[in-house]
């Protein structure tokens, strides 16, 4: 079930990226770094030289769904597919923005002086799940919700977070508390390896995913499950757990 769920998941967007890499690269023969990649029923949208791409998950040419001056990147679509919310870095501040995924101009929900990335939706689709150090006495993000339809940010009832997903019913929600300044670490087993937490953001109650020092990260809940990215055994791999009913102790 773990393998059939990550190459449903994880399998479209990198054909697509391989399959829309040959109409990018048209005039040379460099490899490209396309990054940041989101998968809707039928696109997969991405970040390429400062701009988000789009292709259909099928592969093809890919084409461009932002041209601003600025930078875009950390796309994610809506639940419906329709929206992509994105990080944009213009007017020289770093924001959430959200654009059709069929093109349009991209409207701006965050308005912060401090730097706001996304994170994802919320289940139905009404708000934006968005980073930031807005309120942090130091250098850790903690998560916010800003609805599609303006307004000021929701603080989540948690210390710190960087990446999250929500249960279906938005009880819950699987994330990464811990901010790693150098991600790019192999192996790493020092103060920043990252965790995965299940919170109830009734009560903020936590449960700690069981782990042995390990660098888990990039939870995606799904059904009664919560699929993650995990080093384990020196190798990275994606890994299952069942959603919990006790609590433990914040590790």
């Amino acid at each position: 079930m773990l393998k059939a769920v990550r190459s449903d998941l994880a399998g479209p967007a990198v054909a697509s990226l391989l399959a829309a890499a040959p109409a990018l690269a048209a005039d040379t023969a460099a490899p490209l770094l396309l990054q940041k990649p989101s998968v809707s029923r039928t696109q997969v949208v991405f970040s390429f030289a400062g701009d988000l791409w789009i292709v259909g998950r099928q592969g093809g040419e890919a084409r461009r769904l932002t041209n601003g001056v600025g930078r875009e990147t950390e796309p994610f679509f809506s639940p419906g597919g329709s929206l992509v919310a994105f990080t944009g870095e213009y007017d020289g501040n770093v924001d959430v923005y959200v654009v059709e995924s069929g093109g349009g101009v991209p409207r701006r929900l965050t308005w912060h002086p401090a730097e706001d990335h996304t994170a994802g939706w919320t289940p139905g689709g009404e708000a934006v799940l968005f980073r930031s150090r807005c309120f942090s006495f130091h250098y850790f993000d903690r998560f916010f919700t800003v609805p599609l339809t303006g307004g000021l940010p929701q603080e989540l009832p948690l210390l710190r977070a960087v990446q999250g997903s929500f249960s279906a019913d938005g009880k819950r929600l699987a994330y990464v508390p811990v901010n790693q300044w150098q991600p790019a670490w192999k192996r790493y087993r020092g103060g920043q390896t990252t965790p995965v937490w299940i919170a109830d953001l009734a009560d903020s109650g936590i449960e700690a995913v069981p782990r042995t020092n390990s660098n888990d990260s990039c939870p995606a809940w799904l059904g009664d499950r919560v699929y993650f990215l995990s080093d384990r055994n020196g190798k990275w791999r994606s890994s299952p757990t069942t959603r919990g009913r006790s609590r433990s102790a914040r590790s």
